[in-house]
């Protein structure tokens, strides 16, 4: 087994651990689970992100038996030295914040209050950089009280999770790359990025939907670039997308109604080394409240790239006539829909997200954003005015038609598409990849797999602008004003005839074959009219 497979086992032991800890203390699928197991998993990697740091910039801590009582030597203002030269991404700790300070005090009076204590003042040590922004102003800290999610048994409770921390160290896993920390991080939160059954529904982007989006739309070498999400969830898409570019050459940006997802696109952030982008996570309503603004503080800032997996529908009823106001015309330039009699959950608010991110575009700028299929061939409607703009005013790039059942927790069909403001002389890609991945179950769902060399297919063929027989066009602005402005790929193929060469013989046979099968047909219809009239005088008053 190789090291990086090695490691990644080890790390998910230790998340199945924590799970075990809480179901054993009656908190197993209790809503607050997340809470503690992500943060927990935080703590930990904090923790030892320290150590590997503080080692590198003091070799003699590695060489000690106990990193921990050696930096407790340190005199106080050459521990300030030490942390003034630790990078961005590196949370600062204090002796009496490290776990193994923890571990040594477990048996200690009201164990609970001292492990929620130390989280709380690592949280208010590093709020200015590891906070995140609502769109009133306040800040969700890095840590809350989490032994309170417990009835009984706090402080044994405490203790089995420290316990739990003590016996891996995170310190090997800090050289490995992008891929090791995504597939930690899905498996970290796959029991709780699901629909919860409320008002907003989060659905984790697929890895390979966010690879594919990441990679058509970063085509050539960028920096000092910006990234949004403005309905960003857990930040798959955002992460592919600075992992393309390169995490020290973009800064993220993000808004998100969910708190959950705000906490859980933090956590993606630290893991990935982009801690400087987390002053930018925002959690609020994007369409309400857009909360990113240019430094005059009124106009919408700009960004470079933007990808997105709107939620398609919702009841925004609440708010849907704020978002017809005149302040909102610009931005909302095919309107809004009006709020239905019956079933106001319905409402389709992705057409509002795609109109957000075309407003939000730079000159420049560049999109990806996932669509319901219907949305490409709808014939009236917001969702036919917004495809007129997209081709009108020159931003379109492309559209990839996405097999059925690429996301397990929808049976919507999906397409990607892909918006570029500078793209105005055409050559745009109509992809339909619906006939690519193997069907498998999972639980009670459908789902449907890409292979690496189909995902790779499907990059190449786009970026390379190729015409595929049954799978790609290439076409201009006007043949799609020509077709009614569909961006289905399908509608552009060429229709086959095939021709086949026979004898008069063969002519002459077909041809009775068919004069034969039309006088059975004819036979067989006299006798079923007969058949009916009869009933027909049957039938009496009664």
């Amino acid at each position: 087994m190789s090291k990086t497979l090695e490691f990644e086992r080890k790390t998910k032991t230790l998340i199945d651990d924590l799970k075990s800890v809480c179901a054993n203390y009656g908190l197993g699928n209790d809503g607050n689970e997340f809470k503690i197991i992500t943060q927990v998993f935080l703590y930990k990697f904090l923790n030892d992100k320290f150590a590997y740091e503080i080692k590198q910039l003091e070799p003699k801590l590695a060489k000690a038996e106990s990193w921990e009582s050696e930096l407790k030597k340190f005199k106080k203002n050459d521990y300030e030295m030490l942390l003034m030269q630790l990078n961005e991404n590196t949370a600062r700790l204090r002796p009496e914040h490290f776990i193994a300070t923890l571990y040594d005090k477990q048996n200690s009076d009201k164990f609970s209050e001292l492990f929620d204590n130390t989280l709380l003042a690592i949280a208010k040590e590093n709020n200015d950089i590891f906070s995140v922004l609502t769109d009133g102003g306040e800040k969700i800290m890095l840590f809350e009280n989490i032994s309170k999610y417990v009835t009984d048994k706090r402080d044994e409770f405490c203790k089995a999770i420290v316990n739990k921390l003590v016996n891996f160290s995170f310190e090997h896993i800090f050289t490995e790359k992008f891929d090791f920390f995504a597939t930690i991080f899905e498996y970290l939160i796959k029991d709780y990025n699901t629909n919860s059954g409320g008002k907003y529904a989060e659905y984790f982007t697929p890895h390979a939907v966010a690879k594919i989006m990441a990679s058509c739309l970063v085509t050539e070498k960028v920096k000092d670039v910006t990234c949004y999400d403005p309905s960003a969830g857990s930040g798959t898409l955002l992460m592919n997308l600075a992992h393309a570019i390169g995490e020290d050459k973009c800064t993220i940006y993000s808004q998100d109604i969910s708190q959950k997802s705000s906490n859980l696109l933090r956590l993606n952030l630290i893991l990935n080394n982009l801690v400087h982008s987390i002053p930018n996570i925002v959690k609020g309503n994007t369409l309400l409240d857009p909360y990113h603004k240019e430094k005059d503080k009124k106009t919408l800032k700009k960004f470079d790239f933007i990808v997105s997996n709107p939620p398609f529908k919702l009841d925004f009823s609440d708010y849907v006539e704020d978002l017809k106001s005149k302040e909102n015309h610009e931005r909302f330039f095919a309107g809004a829909p009006n709020v239905p009699k019956t079933k106001p959950e319905g409402m389709a608010i992705y057409p509002m997200f795609i109109q957000h991110i075309m407003h939000s575009l730079s000159a420049k700028g560049r999109a990806a954003v996932v669509v319901p299929t219907g949305f490409i061939t709808a014939q009236s409607g917001i969702e036919k005015t917004i495809r007129e703009k997209m081709v009108d005013a020159k931003m379109l790039r492309g559209v990839i038609s996405m097999p059925s059942n690429i996301f397990a927790t929808t049976g919507t069909n999906v397409s990607i598409l892909f918006i570029d403001t500078a793209n105005k002389k055409g050559d745009i890609v109509l992809m339909d990849a619906s006939k690519l991945g193997t069907t498998v179950k999972e639980g009670k769902n459908q789902k449907t797999l890409l292979s690496a060399d189909e995902e790779q297919k499907i990059i190449n063929t786009f970026n390379k602008h190729k015409v595929v027989e049954d799978f790609t066009v290439v076409v201009s602005y006007d043949q799609i004003k020509e077709k009614n402005y569909s961006f289905s790929a399908g509608q552009y193929f060429d229709v086959k005839i095939e021709y086949t060469d026979i004898t008069p013989k063969e002519f002459a046979k077909k041809m009775e074959s068919y004069k034969t099968n039309l006088d059975n047909l004819f036979s067989e219809s006299k006798k079923l009219e007969k058949d009916i009239q009869k009933q027909l005088e049957g039938l009496k008053y009664e």
